[in-house]
């Protein structure tokens, strides 16, 4: 840190504090070749092979029309379907949740058949709650 005292010796002194930049600006300046020499150094590339599409995706999203309502169908053997694609219980709330980030809204709607096991319908439910689905409305009439 620097001072200038000022004026001559018969005035009264006051001190002044000047602060000294030049070490500031060094230490930045070497940062900034640090950063210039690395920055071509740390750049990577790989190489990323993505899995072959599978057909239930090309059918969900035929069956996704917006316009649409989502029905989940739980069987009497406990198959489930989405708009008539059969899921299993392993992928339905990831194929929810992709299905619902391409709509407006959350709403599922719920027909479970009647012989259904009621284990297996709660647990569709829960997993079409952990795929985003809010509401979920429980259908009491048959579709035709």
């Amino acid at each position: 840190m620097a001072m200038d005292l000022g004026g001559t010796r018969l005035e009264k002194a006051h001190v002044r504090p000047d602060m000294n930049v030049t070490p500031l600006v060094d230490v930045v300046l070497v940062l900034l070749i640090i950063f210039m020499v690395l920055a071509p150094v740390m750049t990577k590339s790989f190489w990323v092979r993505l899995p072959p599409q599978d057909d239930k995706d090309e059918q969900l999203q035929a069956a996704n029309d917006p316009d649409k309502p989502l029905v989940l169908h739980v069987r009497g053997d406990g198959r489930v379907q989405v708009n008539g694609v059969d899921l299993s219980h392993d992928e339905l709330s990831e194929r929810l949740n992709r299905m619902f980030n391409a709509r407006p809204d959350n709403v599922l709607y719920l027909d479970a058949a009647d012989e259904a096991p009621y284990g297996m319908t709660l647990s569709a439910m829960d997993d079409a709650r952990a795929g985003g689905a809010s509401p979920i409305v429980i259908l009491t009439k048959k579709l035709e």
